[in-house]
């Protein structure tokens, strides 16, 4: 006659799992009793067989027992589970390849340059913390210059997520950031500089295409000059101040952003330090802004240094 249980005794017999070890998955619910003995023995059911084997493989993954609860019991699947699991490793391989780049920074230079590195790594939060410290620190810093759209896609250049496997010199670059942001005063040139644009939402809508032009050109290596670039970015301010492009415009243009051209140093050095992070996969605003001022200067005339004003004759120059 075919048996319809099996003792807890039977079950560690034939499949290898210590009686204690069954109890406990039984306990925990991972393993259903079918039905009791008369003696009130815990007898299973032939699906236990199966179930044994699954929590036996993924326990061999190291699978905790909460998650192999969640499977067994058909609150998640086993893809799901495995998709998981590979985001956890995923995370957990990131967080080791940044700390063996932490640790290859503090090896690779002389005891007092390691000591003043400690100081600046130790900065940094833990992943994925740390691009978190950096966004709240721009939102707080520019939401309320600029519309949200604009206001985004700043924070997602200012704020670049860690790369998931850096080097020594990556991970001293984005502890640098850190350490930056919470200068004192740093923030002074995006202050001004939003407060001037505040009441000209549509420049922001305009700028992107000369940020694009620009980024194009700086990305070929090209040297600052007259253009599309340069004619997108005076339309966009024109647009904003409801003005027309023309040699007058643009000599007070150039005036204005000669004027917001004097960087905090410390800025410059952020978005230095943003290109070491990405890759140089984002624009350097700095450098895009000084290759704007004096392809600028160029469009009328005059040297990249200062504004010289074009001719009387000259006729203003048309999108």
């Amino acid at each position: 006659m075919t048996q319809d249980t099996w003792s807890i005794g039977e079950l560690a017999a034939g499949t290898g799992v210590p009686v204690k070890t069954l109890r406990y998955y039984s306990d925990s619910g991972l393993l259903p009793v079918a039905a009791r003995s008369t003696g009130g023995h815990r007898r299973y059911g032939p699906d236990a067989w199966e179930r044994i084997r699954l929590i036996r493989r993924l326990r061999a993954l190291d699978t905790p027992i909460a998650t192999i609860t969640r499977v067994v019991t058909g609150e998640c699947s086993l893809g799901e589970l495995v998709a998981t699991e590979l985001d956890a490793v995923q995370e957990r391989l990131t967080e080791l390849r940044w700390r063996q780049a932490t640790l290859q920074s503090l090896d690779d230079c002389p005891g007092e340059e390691r000591l003043r590195r400690l100081e600046i790594l130790a900065r940094v939060p833990r992943l994925p913390q740390a691009r978190r410290a950096l966004t709240d620190h721009w939102y707080r810093e520019l939401s309320a210059s600029m519309p949200r759209h604009r206001l985004d896609i700043m924070i997602a250049m200012l704020s670049p997520d860690p790369p998931r496997d850096p080097d020594a010199t990556t991970a001293l670059a984005y502890a640098q950031l850190h350490l930056l942001v919470s200068t004192p005063s740093f923030n002074r040139w995006t202050q001004d500089h939003g407060q001037e644009m505040r009441d000209a939402p549509a420049f922001y809508g305009a700028i992107d295409e000369a940020a694009a032009l620009t980024a194009a050109a700086v990305a070929r290596g090209l040297p600052p000059q007259p253009g599309a670039a340069v004619n997108a970015f005076v339309a966009a301010h024109a647009r904003a101040r409801r003005e027309s492009d023309s040699p007058a415009f643009r000599t007070q243009l150039h005036a204005l952003v000669s004027r917001s051209s004097g960087f905090d140093p410390r800025l410059e050095r952020y978005w230095s330090l943003v290109g070491t992070v990405t890759g140089g996969r984002v624009l350097n605003m700095t450098v895009a802004h000084q290759w704007l001022t004096e392809g600028l200067a160029l469009s009328m005339g005059g040297p990249p240094g200062g504004p010289t004003v074009a001719p009387p004759t000259a006729r203003p120059e048309r999108r």
